[in-house]
């Protein structure tokens, strides 16, 4: 079910910040070694489309990257809407979290966690 790809080719990016979030939050919670980061797209939010970031198993229909070390799953069918991508993680006053870059987004909503295309 392996499909890995050259981090090369990656359809998206991940800041330093994000990607020691994400390593901070992987070890905290203890993530078994056969998961990875999922990165998608689902239906929903107040513009059209959500974007999904979270520690998942492979599944059929996914594409695995390796980004700094870490395992990346991105459903093949995902990759049209998340192209380009950057995954930033904000540690300010006024905003705390993961936010997200995307160029294929003609518009977001005010916290910048759904899209459309």
């Amino acid at each position: 079910m392996s499909n890995t790809v050259d981090t090369a080719f990656a359809p998206v990016t991940f800041t330093e910040t994000a990607v020691k979030e994400l390593i901070k939050l992987r070890d905290q919670q203890e993530i078994a070694d056969d998961f990875g980061l999922r990165v998608g797209v689902e239906g929903g939010g107040c513009s059209g489309m959500s974007y999904l970031l979270g520690f998942d198993q492979q599944k059929d229909g996914d594409q695995e990257f390796i980004i700094e070390g870490m395992k990346i799953f991105m459903n093949k069918a995902h990759q049209m809407y998340l192209l380009g991508m950057q995954v930033d993680w904000q540690d300010g006053l006024n905003s705390r979290g993961f936010t997200f870059s995307n160029p294929n987004a003609e518009s977001t909503c005010g916290c910048g966690t759904s899209f459309s295309v």
